[in-house]
């Protein structure tokens, strides 16, 4: 292909750009006849008409190509100037045939209209009326959206581009004046928070309302110019008159998992893109478990796997297996032999390999089944069938095109025996049909109108349109986004279960993990997963997110939303020498301050108290502010401070007991910091023992485990989960746990949250036993908890 590369360049392609496409098998051979077409091969052109060429070779579609050379014609001619006429004209004559009727041709894609200058300054003056409103408000921000918005009116249609925008920004700068210190973001974000609270306040509503912002998320960027139903083009009319009665227009989405395994977080982002798109068009999603390989499926995920949606938020319109279609996939098979279209083969994996090129990508060659005829095929079929043939030893391919680019249409295997019975149909089917041969039939069986998947699957893209149109049923639409991944861990199913199998893990739901089930049990609210989903946007590319922006959002939201209370980790005991042996004062804690709407409630302050061995230090120094010999700190919601006295040590040297005095008398000096503390009170069960506190950190130590030498089990953190034994709680938490038991039936432990005052964030594991027939302390037996994340991040502890 090097020799295109300076006939690409002549049309006004960079060098660069003409290498890339000259590499690119499918659209370099379409460039070149575009260009011969254009007969500018040895002249060239100049750079706009180049651009047009380049337009139309990598964006013209399978019904329009047939009329290329017209439309080429049109561009040489001058009647096509812009991108915008020639999307128009590839848009028109898709529905076309010969010949093309001049005139409706030159209506449609604005042959020959000129808008003056007078015109788009009417127009855009016009469309500032309109909106003055919101134009004055927003000012300089809604630049951008007024110049998309303002080129969708009519008279704007063929206007130049350019033209609609110096006008736009010249009558914007007549309306509003210059750019000033309203227009820098940061500062008119504080001036709102400031000046008007009320507005703040709804922001704040609107940016936490869930359905609002998947509202938004689908109508912005690429995913808002999918097709409304009906738009998408059949290969038979009739097959969209039948679609749009069985759907009444409306959109509908699927999420089809493989029941093979448990969802991670990159699911979630799948489930809210399905469900999303279809609940902000008012439509619906299938929930549909692409159940066709046996061997991998067990009930526990499909049963995961509805909870997990539904614990999302997302309810499915119906629930479905593709092994409800098994009798329909089969026929739709024989009607592909029957035309020719597929046959019996039986070559092994290593001869099929070998045939599409080998590991070296050489010329693909046909296997000598392939021109089998169809009468032979259709009866090895049927033995396929009825069990006649080994696993393994004949598969169904499809006849497709083995001179495509694209991997996807070397003759994919269609059905394979397996005499693995299955979870639903038993032993009636010893024949399955593979993915490629399934999905996008029931998309077409369930009436799906746009069929979202990540962006792996886009090769898959033209076969997917190849089989519908080959077995004559609707064809939904197929379209790709990114991916999400996150940093620090791994999301394939089979180092998942290698990392379950070989207890480098306890399980799927290991809180390590970032399984959905394995961050649910460490306490992450599928709010903030949806949240985190939104954040990120739907775009084509693949998105690699650090997990402390994960984290980060989670903590968020449990900031806004979970109780505190005061938890010691490492215990040292407090006597106050100044109080009598029975003194209690009680006081009263706000489960979230500031927030008297989420209610309060009271624990003990007693003569003997116990506070983290952390907010103490023998040897005291000037920017060491917490409790040290002859130093007073002050307690959390306690109205005054303590003051060490005295340092007990056992006979190891271990600090036994600290001595303080309460100063309670005299002069209120308020101290230089606060710290957290828990009361003994036996007689008023104070204080409350953890069981276990399991303080999680990332399982691997790199960002990308795969990368390391030996593979992803050698980045092990062996370090990964610290569990401590003895901490103390304030009887704060009885209430708590009661509270939440009330709104919940005690249903879903890890939904009983909270933020450990000055520690992190928690919540009650699984191992926790709880009798939600009692209340307060009489409830809670073992108390087990899991760390959530931190309350903030920790730099020593961030991954590479």
């Amino acid at each position: 292909m090097e020799e295109l590369v300076p006939i690409f360049v002549k049309i006004g392609l960079s060098e660069q750009k003409a290498k890339d496409t000259a590499k690119n098998k499918k659209l370099a051979p379409s460039l070149e006849a575009v260009i011969d077409e254009a007969k500018v091969r040895d002249a060239g052109c100049d750079k706009d008409t180049g651009n047009l060429l380049y337009q139309i070779a990598s964006t013209i579609s399978k019904d329009a190509l047939k009329h290329r050379a017209y439309i080429v014609s049109k561009i040489m001619a001058g009647d096509l100037k812009t991108a915008d006429q020639v999307s128009a004209a590839i848009k028109y004559v898709e529905d076309c045939t010969e010949p093309i009727a001049t005139e409706a041709f030159n209506e449609a894609t604005g042959v020959g209209i000129v808008v003056t200058p007078e015109q788009i300054k009417s127009a855009v003056a016009e469309y500032i009326a309109s909106n003055k409103e919101n134009i004055v408000e927003n000012r300089y921000r809604v630049l951008g959206p007024s110049l998309a918005n303002s080129r969708k009116q009519p008279a704007l249609r063929w206007a130049d581009g350019v033209a609609v925008k110096n006008e736009l920004e010249a009558q914007f700068l007549a309306l509003l004046g210059p750019k000033d210190e309203r227009d820098a973001p940061q500062k008119k974000k504080k001036k709102e928070k400031k000046e008007a609270p009320a507005a703040a306040a709804q922001k704040k509503k609107v940016q936490e309302d869930k359905p609002v912002n998947l509202s938004n998320m689908f109508f912005e960027g690429e995913i808002s110019k999918l097709h409304k139903p009906g738009g998408n083009k059949q290969i038979k009319p009739e097959l969209m008159e039948e679609h749009l009665k069985a759907t009444g227009s409306k959109v509908v989405t699927r999420f089809p998992p493989e029941p093979n395994g448990y969802l991670h977080i990159g699911h979630a982002k799948a489930i809210n893109v399905n469900f999303g798109y279809a609940k902000a068009h008012n439509g619906i999603t299938y929930l549909r478990y692409d159940d066709t390989n046996p061997e991998a499926e067990e009930e526990k995920y499909f049963l995961s796997i509805l909870e997990t949606v539904e614990w999302l938020g997302f309810e499915p319109f119906k629930i479905t297996y593709s092994s409800d279609y098994f009798q329909q996939l089969y026929e739709l098979a024989v009607k592909l032999i029957e035309k020719g279209l597929a046959y019996t083969c039986q070559c092994t994996g290593e001869e099929i390999h070998a045939h599409r090129g080998g590991d070296d990508g050489g010329a693909r060659t046909a296997c000598v089944h392939r021109d089998r005829p169809i009468k032979e095929t259709l009866e090895q079929f049927e033995k396929m069938k009825e069990g006649r043939y080994k696993e393994g030893e004949t598969t169904l391919r499809m006849k497709m095109d083995l001179e495509n680019g694209n991997p996807q249409f070397w003759d994919l295997i269609a059905y394979r025996v397996l005499f693995t019975p299955h979870h639903r149909t038993g032993s009636d089917w010893c024949i399955y049909p593979t993915y490629d041969f399934t999905h996008c039939l029931v998309d077409s069986f369930e009436n799906i109108t746009h069929s979202l998947c990540t962006t792996e699957f886009r090769q898959s893209r033209e076969s997917y349109y190849w089989l519908v149109d080959a077995v004559e049923v609707y064809k939904p639409v197929q379209w790709e986004y990114g991916r999400l991944n996150v940093t620090g861990t791994i999301m394939s199913k089979r180092k998942i279960l290698k990392l379950v199998n070989e207890k480098h893990v306890n399980g799927w739901d290991d809180p390590r993990m970032y399984t959905l089930v394995g961050i649910r049990r460490r306490g992450v609210p599928p709010e903030a997963i949806n949240n985190f989903v939104l954040e990120l946007g739907i775009t084509t590319s693949k998105s690699t997110i650090d997990v402390m922006r994960f984290d980060s959002k989670v903590r968020d939201y449990l900031d806004k939303t979970v109780p505190r209370t005061m938890v010691v980790m490492d215990p040292i005991k407090i006597t106050l020498e100044n109080v009598a042996d029975d003194f209690v004062e009680w006081v009263t804690v706000p489960n979230v301050p500031r927030k008297p709407e989420m209610g309060e409630y009271k624990i003990p302050f007693t003569k003997v108290l116990y506070i983290d061995s952390s907010d103490f230090r023998e040897v005291d120094s000037k920017d060491y502010y917490r409790l040290a010999p002859g130093k007073s700190v002050g307690l959390l919601q306690v109205p005054r401070p303590i003051h060490c006295v005295e340092v007990k040590k056992d006979s190891n040297g271990k600090i036994s007991e600290l001595v303080c005095r309460y100063e309670n008398e005299g002069e209120f000096k308020k101290p230089k910091t606060y710290i957290h503390w828990v009361a003994e009170a036996p007689q008023l069960g104070s204080p409350v023992q953890l069981d276990q506190v399991r303080l999680y950190e990332p399982l691997f130590h790199h960002a990308n485990p795969d990368d390391a030498p030996g593979g992803f089990l050698n980045d092990l953190n062996k370090d990964s989960l610290k569990i401590v034994n003895g901490a103390l709680a304030t009887v704060g938490i009885y209430d708590q746990v009661s509270d939440w038991v009330k709104k919940t039936g005690g249903k879903n432990k890890e939904s009983m949250r909270w933020q450990f005052v000055r520690t992190g964030y928690f919540c009650l594991d699984y191992d926790t036993e709880l009798d939600v027939t009692k209340q307060g302390k009489e409830a809670l037996g073992k108390i087990v908890v899991n760390r959530t994340v931190t309350l903030k991040e920790d730099a020593g502890k961030q991954i590479s």
